[in-house]
């Protein structure tokens, strides 16, 4: 198994795209992000990552990082990646963003590549801290349990229940606080309906397949918004 930057290997980079969507429809919508992710592949290359199966010639994961200034925790996803384009002098932080590995190919360990490949690349660039806004995968299972008891379950081995933030504490990293509002996600009704398949005859909080938390929708303003919460954690760069 190959772990890779887009800079290193560009002819990787562009089959990511073989890679299927694993997001629920609504998670594309995000401003924020949709501002700045075009620019980590063509202004940041070098701190982009791609996993590629060798023996079956197959991209198998990629995973998307931000250097940043390190003045504290950011708010979550969207404010990393403002804070990693803003000019604050030299970045002495790397955020990752996102780490996906294909679906037919889960249960393979493979993420763990994603993980250590980031750490790596944090080492490679003499970044001081390495941090992930970890989106916990099973929390959309229990959109009605607050994110900070959720992060607290443990499995009678005591470690977390969360299969993705288990992965990540096996790796070394630990929990260093809830990021409340990670993402933020915003539409018409009429447009929330379109990617949710659902309908929201009234105001008020709707749980969506998919969603950590439930959406809010105010039929009178005609918007309805979800904002995401992730779970920061901590790794060793060393």
């Amino acid at each position: 198994m190959l772990t890779t930057t887009f800079a290193e290997r560009p002819d990787l980079a562009a089959r990511t795209s073989e890679i299927p969507s694993v997001w629920p429809e609504f998670m594309q919508h995000d401003e924020v992000v949709k501002r700045y992710w075009l620019r980590l592949v063509t202004e940041l290359p070098q701190f982009q990552l791609v996993l590629y199966d060798e023996e079956r010639d197959a991209v198998v994961g990629e995973g998307r990082t931000v250097p940043f200034r390190w003045d504290g925790l950011p708010e979550g996803l969207d404010d990393v990646l403002v804070r990693g384009f803003a000019s604050e002098g030299p970045p002495t932080a790397l955020s990752a963003c996102v780490a996906i590995v294909s679906p037919d190919r889960r249960g393979e360990g493979l993420s763990r590549f994603l993980i250590e490949g980031m750490r790596d690349v944090a080492r490679r660039h003499r970044l001081e801290t390495f941090v992930a806004p970890v989106r916990p995968t099973l929390k959309s299972r229990y959109p009605l349990t607050p994110t900070e008891r959720y992060v607290q379950w443990t499995r009678d081995d005591g470690m977390p229940f969360d299969p993705w933030i288990r992965v990540h504490t096996r790796c070394g990293a630990e929990v260093l606080g809830v990021c409340e509002r990670s993402m933020v996600i915003s539409g018409t009704v009429a447009t929330w309906e379109q990617w949710t398949d659902m309908s929201f005859p009234d105001s008020g909080s709707y749980v969506v397949e998919g969603g950590l938390v439930p959406i809010t929708i105010n039929r009178q303003a005609d918007r309805g918004e979800y904002i995401e919460p992730n779970v920061w954690m901590g790794h060793p760069v060393d």
